[in-house]
């Protein structure tokens, strides 16, 4: 499906009919009807109606071949989170292996966490769960974020970046590791245009003035290759292959190339019918133009974990440039664009004789996302896990009898025997790399031989092996072994560092040790017995401080309240020297009341000219803050507002401090220029912080005095002015 086209109803059933019986089609045609009734009166941020969203996420399935209840699963995807439709009404409806789906994708929405990373880490811990019990769960929020990211020009920059980000971090990696490329292809290249949108049209810009040059270069490869393969009478479909704007960028970054240094912007695709013809055509190159060294990879004798299979090489060109070629099978390149959705194969219902087996070895790896949440008990240190396992980079390693073993880079051998199997994890007590012994802690790399040594009259794993292992499986399975081997001595212990960081509180450990209490906790961190919890923290799957905090957070919010009832008025009064004094500072006088110490707040530092409140603290008079400050929204809040206002006096004698921070391409120089910009206002400068991410996005927070809202607004517009900046924004803390 083109990036721009808007796929219809009628689109979808015409394609599911190519693959799809007659009550598979009524089944997807009724799901869209449904869905359309749900979102009856909704409209997207674009203005369209919402409908339009879960009819292209649908058709995205369609398009990768999925089954009749994933298709329904992307029309209906969004209608538990976004209207009154309950999971039991689409039970009802269609079947529960539908509702199951929705499930998966939907947000938690009405349990209130204590910030958005914690509620967005646990969205991502369901949605990772669901998966590892069904993988389409995954294949539709791929579809609903791909459709997300095509219309993301209609969101505020501040969201365009955040959501970009995430689908670099979670989203694009995921569909790596399931091998679906013509997705995270698009997610990296459309995430890039809004992350780093000066590199992004700088590298289009640079493509399309090669193009011709490119195509012409191609076009004389391809006539040479058919005349060679016609000789030896080989059939192939030879094309040139798309380079992708986001790996050209990558490589430009991490390897400090310029673009006309990228070797592989020249790259043809050969599609041939078997494996022998693969490497008959590799020969052909080879004979014909001289291969670089290094540039060979074999991944049909040893397949990427995510399914891919090809041949790549890189050779010296006619004219002397480098080409990198690719040779697989059709059936390599439909697993290689589609991944584990190729497997997703049916016929009449059923799939593809011979492809269930291989579906299901090779998702081996997401079943043990289960295991995994099991033990991580909180969904940040969760999200983490799963960068580590499942996106970092790769190393690629034998055992001896010559079976590849694929762990992430950084892995050491205590990783590797885990991945074998526990008991050999457990009883392990050396390895050989490569025929000579290497410590235990040594780093795996790319190529290596390992031969675990075990011996049955082992210990068992020590302790500093949870430090040591690299693998969430690994840590998994050591911590697993401390809580069945040592079950009584890590309750005694658990309970014993409990109590401590109880009393540590000035809290009777009887006062939370409470049946309500603790069932909160058994939910939360699945354990079934308060003996379960004491072993946890006894073998340290769970910190004692972790367990308190959540034990005694109602005490220490009820204890809170009633500290906060004592504040009155009153408290906050002070002498008239005081008053004058504080507000000649602060330029701010308090409605209807008088003798009161008056102070700007820190956290958003209100200007003249801005729209103010004051809000009553605790010993500290009254704390003046912007209308529109976060930190003052709640209810709580609210019961403590009192009226303030600017006093009508001079303020070019008086300065305050403002936070601002500056998002925009790095590049050399940058810094300087917002300096300079500001020191031309003739504005004092009190603190500056920057740092880069890896897209080259820049972000810097300075503090600057100034004397009212209009000073303010010359100094921003001024700071605007320089290339490269893309936002100037207030900041509050």
């Amino acid at each position: 499906m083109a990036k721009e086209e808007i796929i219809t109803i009628e689109d979808i059933i015409q394609l599911a009919s190519k693959y799809l019986i007659t009550e598979d089609i009524a089944f997807i045609q009724r799901a869209y009807d449904f869905a359309k009734d749900a979102h009856n009166g909704q409209f997207r941020k674009s203005g369209e109606p919402y409908i339009i969203h879960p009819v292209q996420v649908a058709g995205i399935l369609t398009n990768l071949k999925m089954d009749a209840e994933t298709i329904a699963g992307g029309f209906l995807h969004d209608v538990v989170e976004d209207t009154e439709v309950t999971l039991k009404n689409l039970e009802e409806a269609f079947n529960p292996e539908v509702a199951m789906l929705v499930d998966g994708v939907t947000k938690l929405g009405k349990i209130k966490y204590k910030s958005k990373e914690v509620l967005q880490a646990e969205n991502h811990r369901k949605m990772f769960v669901a998966m590892a019990k069904d993988i389409r769960v995954i294949l539709i929020k791929l579809a609903d974020r791909l459709h997300n990211m095509r219309t993301l020009k209609h969101l505020p920059p501040e969201k365009q970046r955040r959501i970009s980000n995430e689908t670099l971090e979670i989203f694009a990696p995921l569909a790596h590791r399931l091998g679906i490329s013509t997705i995270k292809w698009e997610l990296e290249d459309t995430a890039l245009r809004y992350l780093n949108p000066q590199q992004y049209y700088r590298i289009v810009q640079l493509m399309k003035q090669k193009r011709e040059e490119r195509e012409s270069y191609i076009k004389e490869v391809v006539e040479e290759l058919n005349k060679q393969l016609d000789e030896v009478k080989i059939g192939a479909e030879i094309s040139g292959r798309p380079k992708h704007l986001y790996s050209i960028y990558q490589k430009m970054v991490k390897q400090n190339k310029q673009f006309n240094e990228i070797y592989d912007l020249l790259a043809i695709r050969i599609i041939v019918h078997s494996i022998k013809d693969c490497y008959a055509v590799l020969g052909i190159i080879h004979t014909n133009w001289k291969p670089m060294p290094g540039r060979f990879k074999d991944y049909i004798a040893m397949p990427k974990q995510n399914l891919y299979q090809s041949l790549h090489t890189t050779v010296i060109g006619p004219k002397g440039d480098p080409l990198e070629v690719q040779i697989r099978t059709k059936e390599m390149h439909e697993i290689a664009e589609y991944g584990i959705a190729a497997h997703w194969a049916y016929k009449e219902g059923k799939q593809v004789k011979g492809r269930k087996k291989s579906f299901e070895e090779k998702l081996t790896l997401f079943r043990e996302i289960l295991e995994w949440q099991t033990d991580s008990h909180d969904a940040e240190e969760f999200i983490e896990s799963l960068k580590v396992d499942l996106f970092s980079d790769m190393v690629y390693v034998f055992t001896p009898k010559g079976d590849v073993i694929e762990l992430p880079a950084g892995s050491i051998p205590l990783d590797f025997a885990y991945k074998i199997h526990t008991e050999i994890g457990n009883k392990t007590i050396g390895a050989k790399i490569n025929g000579k012994m290497e410590p235990l802690d040594y780093t795996l790399k790319n190529g290596d031989i390992i031969e675990v040594v075990t011996s049955n009259h082992s210990y068992g794993p020590s302790q500093d092996w949870i430090k040591m292992a690299q693998t969430t499986q690994a840590k998994s399975k050591i911590k697993q072994y401390f809580k069945k081997q040592r079950r009584e001595e890590n309750i005694v212990k658990g309970k014993e560092a409990v109590d401590k960081e109880i009393r540590a509180l000035n809290i009777d450990p009887k006062e939370v040790l409470v049946s309500d209490n603790l069932q909160r906790i058994f939910d939360r961190f699945n354990f079934t017995s308060e003996e379960d919890m004491f072993a946890a923290v006894g073998y340290q799957g769970i910190t004692a401080a972790l367990i308190v905090t959540r034990l005694t957070d109602k005490i220490r919010e009820s204890q809170q309240k009633e500290q906060d009832l004592e504040t009155t008025i009153e408290e906050v009064k002070t002498d008239v020297s005081q008053k004058q004094s504080q507000k000649r500072d602060s330029g701010v006088q308090v409605k209807g009341v008088d003798n009161l110490l008056i102070r700007l707040a820190k956290c958003c530092n209100p200007v003249p000219g801005d729209e103010i409140l004051g809000y009553i603290t605790k010993g500290r008079g009254v704390s003046v803050h912007r209308a529109d400050c976060p930190n003052v929204q709640t209810d709580e809040a609210k019961e403590r507002f009192l009226q303030v206002e600017w006093e009508n006096v001079q303020t070019d004698n008086l300065q305050y401090h403002v936070d601002l921070e500056v998002t925009a391409y790095d590049r050399r120089g940058l810094l300087n220029e917002v300096l300079q910009a500001v020191t031309e206002m003739k504005t004092n400068l009190t603190h500056v912080n920057g740092k880069s991410d890896r897209n080259k996005m820049a972000i810097i927070q300075i503090t600057i005095l100034i004397h009212n809202k209009s000073h303010l607004r010359k100094v921003v517009e001024r700071i605007k002015q320089i290339k490269d900046v893309y936002t100037v924004t207030r900041t509050v803390h």
